[in-house]
């Protein structure tokens, strides 16, 4: 349902019937919507078709595939019971390419008569824009009526001209019959009747007689759809165009940066280049149009129409094209500037000193204890809303915090701060190459890092840490059930970064972005890290398609208690690996048996420690053949639990269970229970996991555990940074190079030699 606070006067007290047939007369809304979120609200629609969306790039008629993608978009719209009015150009774009064709047929005998006539260069500015109309719109609404009907949607096409707007009557009369069709669950076409009539300029001063309102200039389609929006109090205007929103400056000069979110106050900072190439507007009237009509309440949105589903995505809330609002909900700045002012800091944090790196670190670690109550409180009202929203279990204990989770915390950031002093700058190789030829591998930071979490509030200190520790920018998204837990905790590392004059370097992104936007920000994010559950970092691998993915998409950990295995530890690791935490990454969710154990007490002690422990076991093709009362059968082998649940299976031998491993298991951490020395270090060898154990719980893959301080995850890739990842998987090299003179050609030519000699890195 839309919130309490939206109005939408097209709509009935009872906030779902419409009264199609009274356009105009309800009390006019006095704001547009505050975000885009809020779109999937809109209930009355214009939507504006620029000549540059409907006619080919290369002048040859309309763009067929393109326009269909746009009605089957306003098809939907129209069946979701949303009111649909289209407002099209083209008509004179479309019929200048058609009569610049007949014109040119029949230059071709004048031609070959008079091969010094160059008629057919101007051809196709020597044509009448009113005749192009007249052939234009006949073709044009023919193609939306072929269109249309394939959905079992009527269209109606309205041509308007100056005096519909100018006088009271006509007026009147346009938006009675727009009223009508309508009611008649009729989509109305509109568009300048540029057949009979010139450009329409009604002066933005100019008052309409009959009404005391004054209209805007209607110069072109952009104002009409503008003027059309605001006069049938629309929720939202969708104005296509061929470029993908405003930018601060024209998109292919230097520093030109796009404006997601546009309020008046940005008007300034805007700088407009030429107009369209196969229109009558250009960028500034478009830009002009739409704050005309948010300044009337209607929410506009300015869209490249080439891209695919662009109406669909926009009313879905994503972050397509310039958003155009009166009041915005958002005090900060956009996720843009945010990434611009990250990776400002984080070359902040590169010119300080390891101390003052270190100290702020310290900085924070000491905040997560003395501010305890105030980061607990807030806490205690996510759970609070979080059980009532029936949050599952495995996600509500992720989610709490506890004074002794705090105080780990504050342990393992110290262990980041101590460690961090030969982070940033470390040489990782020196090399001779030539005399006084100096070539050195040093460590850098990766830039600025997107870590998306859910239900972890503790993850945001630890990345913050880590952040800090190897210098660079960070911003982090939380999942809203931990919003006052993250709002708290960022709290207290800005005011740690405050001290060293770098606040700007990590920021949390509290707007309503939603992940697929930030996944398509490569100009601004170096790396993304997914912590949270399989199905999000699986959707963030999926979806991100220019920047990189660090982590892990399913911690399926296998425990293998090999017929060697000692009793006593057999029972201490596996308890340890499922009960400890069973919501972790690294809990074991596949207990991996060798066959010898059955006939021994084991197997059985096992299963009834885990039953105690209030483990629901589930069994495996093989344990289920063997047991006749045996547990349920597990309905797949390769599956994340996350609770106090997990599978059992038999194996016959060491070459079974890593086959095993290696077929169901996601490469997380595997281990082995056994006294045979062979048999361990045949098991390490060849199971392929980023942890691989011998004799200790699962529970150990952890960076706090491996002496790291703090992980940002855990990732099974096989480049970059496996297992857990601390500092060193957030830095990457650059290589510097010293010389006096030298140039590739003295080598070339003889008259210098190669040396490549290894140096001592200190």
């Amino acid at each position: 349902m839309p919130p309490d606070n939206i109005e939408y006067p097209c709509m009935a007290t009872n906030g779902l019937s419409v009264d199609k047939r009274n356009l105009v007369s309800a009390e006019r809304k006095q704001q547009t919507f505050s975000d885009r979120s809020q779109l999937k609200y809109a209930r009355r629609l214009v939507v504006k078709l620029g000549s540059a969306v409907i006619t080919r790039e290369d002048g040859n008629g309309l763009a067929l595939g393109r326009l269909s993608s746009i009605i089957e978009q306003v098809a939907e719209c129209h069946h979701e019971g949303r009111e649909c009015i289209m407002v099209t150009s083209g008509a004179v774009a479309f019929g200048r390419q058609k009569l610049t064709q007949e014109l040119l047929m029949s230059m071709s005998m004048r031609e070959t008569l008079s091969p010094s006539d160059h008629t057919r260069e101007d051809a196709g500015s020597i044509l009448d824009p009113r005749a192009a109309a007249a052939v234009g719109q006949s073709e044009l609404m023919s193609m939306y009526d072929a269109m249309f009907s394939q959905y079992n949607v009527k269209i109606a096409q309205v041509l308007v001209t100056k005096p519909d707007f100018y006088n009271e009557e006509t007026r009147k009369n346009l938006f009675c019959t727009l009223s009508e069709l309508i009611s008649l669950n009729i989509v109305p076409i509109v568009n300048t009747n540029d057949a009979v009539s010139p450009p329409m300029y009604i002066h933005d001063d100019t008052v309409v007689p009959g009404t005391g309102k004054k209209g805007i200039g209607i110069k072109d389609n952009d104002s009409l759809s503008a003027l059309l929006a605001a006069e049938i109090q629309s929720d939202l205007l969708i104005m296509m165009s061929d470029v993908d929103g405003i930018y601060n400056k024209p998109p292919w000069e230097d520093g030109a940066r796009m404006i997601h979110t546009y309020t008046s106050k940005e008007r300034d900072q805007v700088q407009f280049g030429q107009k369209s190439k196969v229109g009558t507007g250009g960028m500034d009237s478009k830009v002009n149009a739409a704050t005309w009509a948010m300044a009337r309440g209607v929410s506009v949105v300015i869209c490249n129409g080439m891209q695919d589903n662009a109406i669909k995505t926009i009313i879905s809330g994503r972050k397509v094209g310039t958003f155009f609002t009166d009041c915005p909900t958002f005090s900060t700045a956009s996720v843009d500037v945010m990434a611009e002012n990250a990776r400002s800091g984080s070359r902040i944090l590169q010119k300080l000193a390891p101390a003052e790196r270190a100290s702020a670190i310290h900085s924070l670690a000491d905040l997560l204890l003395d501010k305890k109550d105030v980061i607990l409180e807030a806490n205690a009202k996510d759970l609070e809303e979080a059980t009532k929203n029936g949050l599952e279990t495995a996600l509500l204990n992720r989610l709490s915090l506890s004074p002794g989770k705090l105080k780990t915390l504050s342990i393992g950031l110290k262990q980041i701060a101590d460690s961090s002093y030969e982070n940033v700058g470390r040489v990782l190789r020196k090399t001779k190459l030539a005399e006084n030829l100096i070539l050195q591998q040093v460590t850098v930071p990766i830039g600025v890092l997107l870590v998306i979490f859910e239900s972890r509030p503790d993850s945001l200190p630890q990345v913050a840490a880590l952040a800090m520790a190897s210098a660079n920018g960070l911003l982090l998204k939380g999942g809203k059930e931990a919003a006052h837990s993250n709002k708290a905790l960022m709290d207290l590392v800005k005011e740690s970064l405050q001290t060293v004059g770098a606040q700007d370097a990590i920021a949390l992104v509290s707007t309503r972005e939603e992940i697929s936007d930030l996944l398509s920000m490569e100009k601004h994010i170096d790396l993304i890290i997914p912590r949270g559950s399989s199905d999000l970092v699986r959707s963030i691998q999926k979806q991100s398609q220019h920047i990189p993915v660090l982590g892990h998409a399913e911690g399926i950990c296998h425990v293998y208690l090999d017929k060697d295995a000692d009793p006593v530890k057999a029972l201490k690791i596996v308890r340890d690996s499922k009960c400890d935490y069973p919501a972790a990454c690294n809990a074991m969710e596949t207990l991996l048996v060798h066959e010898d154990h059955m006939t021994g007490t084991l197997f059985t002690d096992v299963c009834n420690m885990l039953k105690n422990e209030g483990v629901k076991i589930h069994a495996g093709p093989r344990l289920a053949a063997q047991l006749t009362f045996g547990p349920p059968a597990a309905r797949s082998m390769r599956h994340e639990y996350g609770d106090l649940e997990c599978c059992i299976e038999i194996v016959k031998n060491l070459d079974e269970a890593i086959d095993h491993i290696h077929k169901f298991g996601s490469s997380h951490t595997d281990v082995i229970v056994t006294e045979d020395d062979n048999t361990a270090n045949q098991f390490v060898s060849a199971v392929d996991s980023a942890c691989v154990f011998r004799n200790v719980s699962s529970r150990f893959a952890d960076g706090f555990r491996f002496g790291l301080g703090a992980e940002v995850g855990i990732s099974t890739a096989r480049i970059h940074a496996r297992g857990p990842v601390g500092v060193e998987g957030l830095l990457t090299t650059k290589w510097i190079l010293e010389g006096t003179d030298h140039t590739a050609a003295e080598f070339n030519e003889g008259k210098r030699n190669w040396i490549h000699e290894k140096l001592p890195v200190n």
